[in-house]
């Protein structure tokens, strides 16, 4: 069957008994395994890949399947290429697209088109379009790329293969596996040991559920980052406007992404800096330095970027903990930047006195009252507990990243195979440098690859574009040069 973005698709149910086989299976159809699908079709050479994903689309995943143009990126045009040797690529789509007519709305944000943060699910036809640009390049080698539609279930390894269950029955066999799952969001994600809090929680982007509360209503929020922002837009187009409490431990707003000019890149020049202390130290006196000079702060901030892989892989452990119990939700609020539409609706609801942060840790639900939904929450200095009360909560607590805590079926297989461990500080899981997944002994597999935000822990910065494009080219490079041997 074709599917609506005329990839071949192979339906779920279509249960057999026999084992079919492809060079390459990756396991998840969102950005990660559709730009690294695409780069394998770019490649010299004739191979088959199989991508396993069980939503209708390849390439939107999590991030890239909303549908309402307030949920934006929240990075600029220029920032998001999928193509790692051409960092204009989104920017010359765009500019494409919106002289075809696609996204009227853009001229409302009145700066250049590689300044724009455009609308989630317009990226995502992006990485559509590319993979079928790349698909055509594959078809002249007679390369071969299908979207399997079910859920992995279960993998297994030997000697020569990779086997998967899927969902509906089907048994798929190939040369070499790839785990390119994702982000697991707090918010759809299942846990081993459920507090009950999403049973009891809105989709922080679900509008037409949200649509459905009295708007004049009270909304608890857990979770001040970016998925809080998105759930605000959501509140907004569903035309809520009554008061939105959130309750984050360090009561942390993202702050608002602009575009500063270029900062010399004090990394590049100093390699004595390598701890997390040293780092924000001297971070802290560039940022005085460009304030002084009148220059935003987020120049000097944002070189950092380019560092972040090696600085996190080159620290100790003890280095590690010392940065996500100390710095983390500093780092995430400055560097995770909402985009500037979003930015202004939270800030205007901020200071008409309906959007109230508090700085508290969520400790329980309680019974429920009236129909409304209760909290435990104890602020910060407060030893006592205190319970709080709304029509509708929604939790925007971030990623899990901790795959022991992710109650879906293929981390826990994985998991009680001894296929995997946990990466560090339970950070995603555990691989060499080239992608090759570590086993529970730390062994490296020969078949078994991962890449993208299943390496939160081996690089800190995992789930960016620029990181899983780059990533999705080296890693095409390796396997596809296996293949070979």
């Amino acid at each position: 069957m074709i599917s609506e973005n005329g990839m071949s698709e192979i339906q779920s149910g279509q249960a057999t008994d026999a084992i079919r086989h492809a060079d390459i299976l990756i396991v998840g159809g969102g950005l990660s395994g559709t730009m690294l699908a695409a780069q394998l079709l770019r490649l010299p050479g004739r191979r088959s890949v199989l991508v396993i994903e069980p939503r209708a689309e390849l390439g939107r995943g999590e991030a890239y399947s909303a549908v309402e143009l307030g949920h934006t990126l929240n990075g600029n045009a220029a920032r998001m290429s999928v193509d790692p040797d051409n960092a204009d690529d989104l920017t010359q789509w765009l500019t494409d697209y919106i002289a075809a007519g696609g996204w009227p709305e853009s001229d409302e944000q009145h700066v250049p088109i590689s300044e724009l943060f455009p609308p989630r699910g317009i990226f995502g036809l992006y990485v559509q379009q590319r993979l079928a640009q790349a698909q055509a390049v594959g078809a002249l080698n007679g390369s071969t790329v299908e979207h399997v539609r079910a859920e992995v279930v279960d993998l297994q390894t030997d000697d020569d293969s990779v086997r998967l269950t899927l969902s509906d029955g089907q048994r798929l066999q190939g040369d070499f596996a790839v785990l390119a799952t994702g982000m697991f969001p707090a918010a759809r994600t299942p846990q081993t040991e459920s507090s009950g809090l999403n049973a009891a929680a809105l989709d922080p982007w679900d509008v037409a559920a949200m649509q459905q509360l009295d708007p004049q209503s009270t909304v608890l929020i857990i979770g001040s980052g970016l998925t809080m922002v998105d759930a605000v837009v959501s509140l907004e187009q569903a035309g809520h406007r009554g008061p939105i409490e959130v309750f984050s431990r360090h009561g942390l707003l993202p702050h608002v992404r602009r575009q500063p000019p270029a900062w010399a890149d004090f990394l590049a020049e100093d390699h004595s800096i390598r701890t997390p202390r040293q780092l924000v130290r001297e971070l802290r006196r560039h940022c005085r330095d460009a304030i002084a000079q009148g220059i935003d702060w987020q120049a000097p901030l944002d070189t950092v970027r380019a560092h972040i892989a090696r600085l996190w892989s080159q620290a100790t452990d003890v280095q590690r903990r010392q940065f996500v119990r100390h710095v983390r939700p500093w780092w995430e609020s400055h560097h995770h930047r909402s985009p500037p539409l979003s930015a202004e609706l939270v800030a205007r609801l901020h200071g008409e006195g309906r959007l109230r942060i508090q700085a508290a840790s969520f400790k329980g639900l309680e019974p429920s009252v009236n129909g409304e939904v209760s909290i435990r929450i104890r602020r910060r200095g407060e030893a006592q507990t205190t319970v709080v009360s709304g029509a509708a909560l929604i939790n925007s607590s971030g990623i899990e990243y901790d795959w022991r805590r992710v109650a879906r079926p293929l981390p826990q297989r994985l998991l009680a195979h001894g296929l995997i461990k946990p990466g560090h500080l339970a950070l995603g899981i555990a691989a060499e440098v080239d992608g090759a997944v570590l086993d529970a002994d730390g062994r490296a597999a020969s078949r078994l690859f991962a890449m993208g935000p299943p390496l939160r822990g081996m690089w800190w910065e995992s789930t960016a574009v620029t990181d899983v494009a780059s990533q999705a080219k080296a890693l095409a490079v390796r396997v596809a040069t296996s293949l070979t041997l």
